[in-house]
Protein backbone atom coordinates (compact mmCIF):
# COMPACT_ATOMS: atom_id res chain seq x y z
CA UNK A 1 0.00 0.00 0.00
CA UNK A 2 2.79 2.52 1.09
CA UNK A 3 4.68 1.75 -2.38
CA UNK A 4 1.87 2.69 -4.48
CA UNK A 5 0.93 5.67 -2.78
CA UNK A 6 4.72 6.84 -2.95
CA UNK A 7 5.14 5.46 -7.00
CA UNK A 8 1.80 8.29 -7.12
CA UNK A 9 3.76 11.06 -5.54
CA UNK A 10 6.94 10.57 -7.30
CA UNK A 11 5.02 10.36 -10.78
CA UNK A 12 3.00 13.34 -9.71
CA UNK A 13 5.94 14.55 -9.03
CA UNK A 14 8.08 13.78 -12.37
CA UNK A 15 5.10 15.03 -14.46
CA UNK A 16 5.08 18.56 -12.46
CA UNK A 17 8.92 19.07 -12.74
CA UNK A 18 8.59 18.35 -16.35
CA UNK A 19 5.91 21.10 -16.94
CA UNK A 20 8.36 23.39 -15.02
CA UNK A 21 10.94 22.89 -17.37
CA UNK A 22 9.14 23.59 -20.41
CA UNK A 23 7.89 20.21 -21.29
CA UNK A 24 5.27 19.67 -24.03
CA UNK A 25 3.50 17.52 -25.67
CA UNK A 26 4.24 17.45 -29.34
CA UNK A 27 0.73 16.82 -30.13
CA UNK A 28 -1.08 19.47 -27.39
CA UNK A 29 -3.68 21.79 -29.17
CA UNK A 30 -3.47 25.46 -28.77
CA UNK A 31 -4.92 27.55 -25.74
CA UNK A 32 -8.59 27.67 -27.52
CA UNK A 33 -8.69 24.48 -28.28
CA UNK A 34 -8.12 23.87 -31.49
CA UNK A 35 -5.88 21.31 -33.08
CA UNK A 36 -2.22 22.24 -32.21
CA UNK A 37 1.22 22.57 -35.29
CA UNK A 38 1.61 18.89 -35.40
CA UNK A 39 -1.80 17.61 -35.73
CA UNK A 40 -2.66 20.60 -38.55
CA UNK A 41 0.60 19.90 -40.56
CA UNK A 42 0.13 16.06 -40.62
CA UNK A 43 -3.48 16.17 -41.46
CA UNK A 44 -1.97 18.44 -44.84
CA UNK A 45 0.62 15.45 -45.70
CA UNK A 46 0.29 13.75 -48.83
CA UNK A 47 1.35 10.29 -49.09
CA UNK A 48 1.61 9.08 -52.42
CA UNK A 49 1.42 5.67 -53.74
CA UNK A 50 4.50 3.78 -52.55
CA UNK A 51 4.81 0.39 -54.65
CA UNK A 52 4.08 -3.23 -53.55
CA UNK A 53 2.34 -5.08 -51.15
CA UNK A 54 4.54 -4.15 -48.21
CA UNK A 55 4.34 -0.18 -49.61
CA UNK A 56 0.50 -0.57 -49.50
CA UNK A 57 0.30 -1.53 -45.67
CA UNK A 58 3.04 1.17 -45.15
CA UNK A 59 0.44 4.33 -47.12
CA UNK A 60 -2.34 3.02 -45.27
CA UNK A 61 -0.63 3.17 -41.97
CA UNK A 62 0.92 6.80 -42.78
CA UNK A 63 -2.31 8.09 -44.01
CA UNK A 64 -4.14 6.53 -40.88
CA UNK A 65 -1.55 8.19 -38.55
CA UNK A 66 -1.92 11.38 -40.36
CA UNK A 67 -5.41 11.86 -40.33
CA UNK A 68 -5.37 12.60 -44.13
CA UNK A 69 -7.99 11.08 -45.87
CA UNK A 70 -10.82 13.17 -44.47
CA UNK A 71 -10.35 15.62 -47.50
CA UNK A 72 -11.21 18.77 -44.95
CA UNK A 73 -7.44 20.21 -44.85
CA UNK A 74 -5.67 21.57 -48.48
CA UNK A 75 -2.16 19.36 -48.91
CA UNK A 76 0.64 21.52 -48.40
CA UNK A 77 3.14 18.57 -48.26
CA UNK A 78 4.38 15.05 -50.09
CA UNK A 79 5.72 12.61 -48.23
CA UNK A 80 8.00 10.35 -50.52
CA UNK A 81 8.76 6.64 -48.72
CA UNK A 82 10.86 4.11 -49.88
CA UNK A 83 10.25 1.03 -47.38
CA UNK A 84 11.47 -2.43 -47.95
CA UNK A 85 11.08 -5.75 -45.79
CA UNK A 86 13.78 -8.34 -45.51
CA UNK A 87 13.78 -11.58 -44.17
CA UNK A 88 16.99 -13.85 -42.99
CA UNK A 89 17.35 -16.91 -41.55
CA UNK A 90 18.29 -17.13 -37.80
CA UNK A 91 17.15 -21.21 -36.71
CA UNK A 92 18.94 -23.27 -39.01
CA UNK A 93 18.93 -26.70 -38.33
CA UNK A 94 21.34 -28.84 -39.25
CA UNK A 95 20.13 -29.74 -43.15
CA UNK A 96 19.73 -25.97 -43.93
CA UNK A 97 16.46 -25.33 -43.11
CA UNK A 98 15.22 -22.34 -41.27
CA UNK A 99 13.05 -22.54 -38.47
CA UNK A 100 13.04 -18.89 -37.66
CA UNK A 101 12.93 -16.31 -40.17
CA UNK A 102 13.90 -12.47 -38.80
CA UNK A 103 12.20 -9.69 -40.49
CA UNK A 104 13.69 -6.26 -41.00
CA UNK A 105 12.32 -3.20 -41.81
CA UNK A 106 13.23 -0.70 -43.21
CA UNK A 107 12.07 3.13 -44.36
CA UNK A 108 13.30 6.12 -45.73
CA UNK A 109 11.55 9.48 -46.39
CA UNK A 110 11.56 12.95 -47.84
CA UNK A 111 8.91 15.57 -47.25
CA UNK A 112 8.48 18.01 -49.72
CA UNK A 113 6.50 21.17 -50.05
CA UNK A 114 4.13 21.82 -52.80
CA UNK A 115 5.52 24.16 -54.40
CA UNK A 116 7.00 25.21 -58.13
CA UNK A 117 10.74 24.11 -56.95
CA UNK A 118 9.25 20.95 -54.53
CA UNK A 119 11.51 22.46 -52.13
CA UNK A 120 12.54 19.14 -49.68
CA UNK A 121 11.83 20.23 -46.07
CA UNK A 122 13.33 17.25 -43.98
CA UNK A 123 14.34 13.77 -44.68
CA UNK A 124 14.67 10.71 -42.32
CA UNK A 125 14.78 6.66 -41.62
CA UNK A 126 12.98 4.30 -39.81
CA UNK A 127 13.96 0.87 -38.80
CA UNK A 128 12.07 -2.24 -37.12
CA UNK A 129 12.65 -5.53 -36.53
CA UNK A 130 10.54 -8.88 -35.63
CA UNK A 131 10.60 -13.06 -36.02
CA UNK A 132 8.39 -15.36 -37.30
CA UNK A 133 8.99 -19.16 -36.75
CA UNK A 134 9.01 -21.60 -39.49
CA UNK A 135 7.57 -25.07 -39.32
CA UNK A 136 7.76 -27.74 -42.12
CA UNK A 137 3.92 -28.61 -42.25
CA UNK A 138 2.18 -25.01 -41.64
CA UNK A 139 3.71 -23.74 -45.32
CA UNK A 140 0.55 -21.42 -45.41
CA UNK A 141 0.07 -20.37 -42.02
CA UNK A 142 3.88 -19.36 -41.83
CA UNK A 143 2.85 -17.46 -45.35
CA UNK A 144 -0.32 -15.75 -42.89
CA UNK A 145 2.09 -14.99 -39.90
CA UNK A 146 5.16 -13.44 -42.50
CA UNK A 147 2.28 -10.97 -43.89
CA UNK A 148 0.84 -10.36 -40.89
CA UNK A 149 4.52 -9.67 -38.95
CA UNK A 150 4.66 -7.07 -41.75
CA UNK A 151 2.32 -5.32 -41.01
CA UNK A 152 3.40 -4.66 -37.68
CA UNK A 153 6.05 -3.51 -38.97
CA UNK A 154 4.93 -1.47 -41.27
CA UNK A 155 2.80 0.04 -38.72
CA UNK A 156 5.31 0.21 -36.32
CA UNK A 157 7.69 2.09 -39.11
CA UNK A 158 4.87 4.53 -39.95
CA UNK A 159 4.66 5.30 -35.92
CA UNK A 160 7.76 6.16 -35.93
CA UNK A 161 7.24 8.30 -38.90
CA UNK A 162 4.81 10.56 -38.20
CA UNK A 163 6.72 10.73 -34.63
CA UNK A 164 9.24 12.27 -36.33
CA UNK A 165 7.51 14.78 -38.50
CA UNK A 166 5.19 15.70 -35.86
CA UNK A 167 8.35 16.73 -33.71
CA UNK A 168 10.09 18.39 -36.80
CA UNK A 169 6.30 20.54 -37.97
CA UNK A 170 6.53 21.42 -33.99
CA UNK A 171 9.98 22.95 -34.07
CA UNK A 172 9.02 25.06 -36.92
CA UNK A 173 6.13 26.21 -34.85
CA UNK A 174 8.15 27.44 -32.60
CA UNK A 175 10.87 28.75 -34.28
CA UNK A 176 7.84 30.98 -36.20
CA UNK A 177 7.04 32.32 -32.58
CA UNK A 178 10.57 32.97 -31.24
Amino acid sequence: MKSSVSRRWFCLGSLTALGGCGFQPVYMPTASGAAGPAHRELAAVNVPVIPDRPGQIMRLALQERFGSDAGLVPLKYDLNVSFSVAGEGVGIEANDIATRIRLIGTATYSLHARDPKRTELTSGAARAMDGVNIFDSQYFAADLEVEAETKRIAENIATQIALQLAVWFREQADKKVA
